[in-house]
């Protein structure tokens, strides 16, 4: 069920290969400008990090001048399921290893309240905190997946529980 009051944040990271202006990575950045403007179009979507410019390769994270960083909320985690494992974005998917080393937990999903903006810092968190505590309503995954509660606390009201 759609709830108004609650969306569901997702960041991905992912480990370039080479730097972003490299050949090896040519073909990925080539994708990036059509699937984001399809992301930006899809039923559900509510927003991604970007530069007020609309680079969002520029924003980095993790403390790697290689990670990418893909951080975007959504209405529902059906909704950005959809676009993840369905049409254009899966040809993304399918050439990852191409393009991007493997690493450990690289997605992590949590609930946000509706107009929440949620930071790098606050997907680091998540991310962390799903690598070492596995799914929990605090950081969770496609696969291993939790219902909003009731309330949604942000960051600042509810704390790492870790």
């Amino acid at each position: 069920m759609l709830r108004p009051d609650v969306h569901v944040a997702q960041v991905n990271i992912a480990l370039a290969r080479a730097p972003i202006d490299s050949d090896l990575l040519a073909g990925f950045v080539a994708l990036l400008d059509p699937v984001n403007a399809l992301a930006d179009q899809a039923p559900g979507f509510v927003w991604r990090l970007q530069t007020e410019d609309g680079n969002a390769m520029a924003v980095r994270g993790f403390d790697n001048d290689r990670m990418i960083v893909n951080l975007s909320v959504w209405e529902s985690i059906d909704h950005l399921a959809t676009f993840v494992y369905r049409g254009a974005h899966t040809d993304v998917m399918r050439r990852r290893r191409e393009w991007f080393e493997r690493i450990g937990v690289h997605l992590a999903l949590w609930w946000v309240p509706a107009g929440h903006v949620p930071t790098v810092a606050e997907a680091e968190q998540r991310v962390t905190h799903l690598q070492e505590h596995g799914p929990t309503p605090y950081a969770f995954t496609f696969k291993r997946r939790f219902l909003a509660g009731d309330r949604v606390e942000t960051d600042e009201e509810l704390g790492c529980p870790a």
